[in-house]
């Protein structure tokens, strides 16, 4: 039979592109001391390359996703790189010349020949490794837990702003708090973030996915992330609803392999608002692997305070407990179970007398939100050869409610949502003569189900709605969705081409308990896709696509759309061609996409109503780079650069009045730049973010309205900066950062135009953070 080499092997056979650690004036054999944290294999072999002054030289594929256990003592370079490669099933071969190049560790004498096999895709955004980045066919980015620390995120907000393409404004109208999350990709309005797919391991995010899949409550906390993952584009196959605006896939802290404990803290607070206290975000990972292959781990993720707007505090609870147990080499089982549970008050827009007045302040002093979420999860998984067989099932059970101020009234508005799912993925791979097969099949059943209350009281009557109060609404809605998809990846030379097609089958429906009314949409779609890559090199791909995207109708357009003959999904088109390169040194990507939307509708919140926006058309530029300068000199080691632009042309294209203008909530122009520098313990960064005007209304209305909901939205930049030190093994790897958002407290801000909190919302002023760490 031919000889099958290991994925590790056949990764340096093929010669993949060279990694070097920087040079030094360092004799190679002279022993010296090391403090190099636990992190990637790839941070810690350029970190010793430096500090050593040895040449490294090594496949990037080799290094992706494996970590290092750190350097701490004295130590030769032979024996340092032997202990930093230790458990790594890596070993270094010297060359000559202070160079050194990784090879895969020899089997034992007489031990069998491990025999690897074409890797399986299966599940397309697998663990967010860099490596499934760079085969992925389309635009993609994953923003590791790394970089949250570096930029001082502590919100998926923050995180998303820095991706090529995604507009993440401050929350703002009835998700002017912690626990929503809005961001659009490409020009789509980002109240809510209602056109993409949210995801949390796979897991979908809101609470009603087809019926209401606007997230007013996110029960995501990052502080119990590591990764956050956006597909832009090429997915939309094999992940839905709501794909038009991409797929974003947040990542939960990982089951450690040794038993480890590690806890962190950031606070923050912003002298220069009106509101100048603290807000804190604590998180803690507990857990651990036994040999028998039973794992577990606790993860906690807690916020307190308030932002830099009056009326803002904040109180978050994020509970989640992880299992596995790998039954042997091929089948293994997994659990999650979540609690989240969290209240925010919120400060609501401003109109621009009082912006003008202070726009820290809030004027909605009794507007208030708060909810719950309990979910399940558990699933079984085959991996064998060319063969992936797995099942997934999950449960959600969730709660919103809140208090908020609606013209004369204020209303209480509790509402329950359940969630069922089970999805099931099979992946085969053959050859079939000069081609590589790999065939894809996968079902999932959602039944989803939602009761919601109103209850209002006069502002006049001075007291606040309860359950005894007056109704005027009681709505049940549900949804029974059944999903299929079937895709083909063939690689043949160095052509990768993807053929498949999605299929939906909904059946949603609404009651009005009140009135005595029903309401039924009753659809079917299909969403046919194409994927192709070209691999110029192990480094160099590029990649176009086309596929069919949807969003379906939800319960509160439900009633409109029926009475005026519109129960039909919102369609669009998606295409893109790039280019993607990464030697391990240079990381870079530049891609053209075009977006055709149809049937596009909005809700406006002040009316009821529903908005008719029609045919729209999202083109742009998409780019991004990040770059080691040691690969340019030694002199320059330790340094890093990155940026990235994104120019985004969306514009409605129905016939009317406002044919031609922008999309509202759109830049054409957005984008990141920074710098980093790495020596030993220390990490210093700078970082600046730019954004161009937008516009809050279909009419590209410039004067501002004195309610501040419409008007021009001005573009700005900000710079922010970041000191940390890691004080290594013999202080619990303890870390020591301080930083600061906003250095030159430009104001800035945003609006919010057809919703209950409408008006003016200003920025992050300066914000002072400090954040610490440690792990045992």
């Amino acid at each position: 039979m031919p000889l099958r080499l290991s994925p590790l092997a056949h990764a340096l056979l093929l010669g993949a592109s060279l990694t070097f650690g920087a040079v030094a004036p360092l004799h190679a054999a002279q022993a010296r001391t090391y403090h190099i944290a636990p992190m990637s294999l790839e941070d810690a072999l350029n970190q010793f390359g430096r500090e050593s002054g040895v040449l490294i030289s090594f496949g990037s594929q080799v290094t992706q996703g494996v970590k290092s256990r750190g350097l701490e003592g004295e130590y030769s370079t032979a024996q340092g790189l032997a202990a930093l490669l230790e458990g790594t099933g890596l070993q270094a071969r010297a060359e000559g010349d202070n160079a050194y190049s990784l090879q895969p560790l020899a089997p034992a004498a007489g031990a069998p020949l491990e025999l690897g096999s074409s890797s399986v895709v299966g599940d397309w955004l697998g663990e967010a490794t860099q490596d499934n980045v760079f085969e992925h066919p389309g635009a993609r980015d994953v923003i590791r837990r790394e970089e949250f620390e570096r930029t001082g995120a502590s919100s998926a907000r923050e995180v998303l702003n820095r991706i090529p393409g995604v507009n993440a404004p401050e929350n703002n109208g009835t998700g002017s708090h912690d626990m929503a999350l809005n961001f659009g990709i490409r020009g789509l309005n980002p109240r809510l973030a209602s056109r993409s797919t949210v995801l949390m391991d796979g897991i979908p995010v809101p609470f009603a996915p087809y019926g209401q899949p606007q997230l007013s409550f996110a029960p995501i906390s990052l502080g119990n992330m590591d990764a956050v993952d956006v597909v832009r584009g090429g997915g939309a196959v094999r992940y839905g609803p709501q794909n038009v605006g991409g797929i974003v896939n947040f990542v939960t802290r990982a089951i450690p392999d040794e038993p480890t404990l590690k806890a962190g803290l950031q606070t923050q607070t912003s002298p220069s608002s009106s509101h100048d206290g603290f807000k804190s975000s604590a998180n803690l990972l507990a857990g651990g692997t036994a040999d028998n292959g039973l794992g577990g781990a606790i993860l906690y993720s807690g916020t307190r305070g308030g932002d830099w707007r009056e009326h803002s505090d904040t109180q978050i609870d994020d509970l989640i407990l992880k299992g596995k147990l790998q039954l042997d080499e091929a089948n293994s089982l997994h659990a999650m179970a979540q609690y989240y549970e969290g209240e925010a008050q919120m400060p609501g827009g401003l109109n621009v007398a009082d912006y003008d007045a202070d726009p820290y302040q809030s004027t909605r002093l009794q507007d208030k939100f708060w909810g719950r979420r309990t979910m399940f999860n558990a699933g079984y998984d085959y991996k064998e050869g060319e063969r992936q067989f797995s099942v997934n099932s999950f449960f959600t059970k969730t709660l919103r409610s809140g208090y908020l101020v609606q013209n004369r009234s204020i209303s209480l508005s509790p509402r329950e949502y359940w969630v069922r799912g089970i999805e099931t993925r099979f992946t085969q791979g053959f050859a079939l003569g000069d081609s590589h097969h790999e065939v894809g099949l996968g079902y999932r059943y959602i039944n989803e189900a939602g009761h919601e209350l109103r209850y209002m009281e006069s502002v006049s009557a001075g007291q606040l709605p309860t359950t005894s109060s007056p109704n005027d609404r009681d709505t049940r809605g549900g949804t029974d969705a059944h999903a299929l998809f079937l895709d083909d990846r063939i690689d043949i030379g160095q052509w990768t081409i993807t053929p498949g097609i999605r299929y939906e089958m909904i059946k949603s429906q609404q009651s009005n308990k009140l009135k005595g009314l029903e309401y039924k949409g009753d659809y079917n779609t299909a969403l046919p896709a194409l994927n192709v890559m070209y691999h110029l090199s192990d480094s160099w791909n590029l990649y176009a696509n086309t596929e069919g995207s949807f969003g379906s109708v939800q319960y509160s357009q439900m009633p409109n759309r029926v009475n005026q003959g519109e129960v039909k999904p919102e369609k669009a088109r998606t295409w893109e061609l790039g280019t993607r390169y990464d030697n391990g040194n240079l990381q870079a990507e530049a891609g053209l996409f075009l977006i055709n939307f149809d049937n596009q509708y909005e809700s406006n919140q002040t009316t009821d109503d529903v908005i008719a926006r029609g045919e729209t058309r999202h083109q742009g530029l998409e780019t991004s780079v990040k770059y080691a300068l040691d690969g340019l000199t030694p002199a320059l080691a330790g340094f890093d650069v990155y940026a990235s632009y994104a120019f985004v042309d969306a514009t409605i294209r129905e016939d009317g009045p406002n044919k031609g203008n922008r999309v509202p909530f759109s830049s054409r122009h957005k984008g990141t730049l920074g710098l980093g520098y790495t020596d030993g313990p220390w990490k210093l960064n700078l970082d600046s973010t730019y954004q161009s005007n937008q516009f809050a209304d279909n009419a590209n209305t410039s004067a501002q309205s004195a309610d501040g909901a419409a008007g021009r939205i001005p573009g700005y930049m900000l710079f922010s900066s970041r000191a940390g030190y890691d004080f290594g093994p013999q202080l619990s790897n303890l870390n020591v950062a301080v930083g600061v958002k906003n250095i030159f407290n430009h104001q800035y801000f945003t609006r919010s135009f057809d919703d209950n909190n409408k008006g003016k919302y200003v920025g992050e002023p300066r914000t002072v953070y400090l954040q610490t760490s440690v792990a045992f």
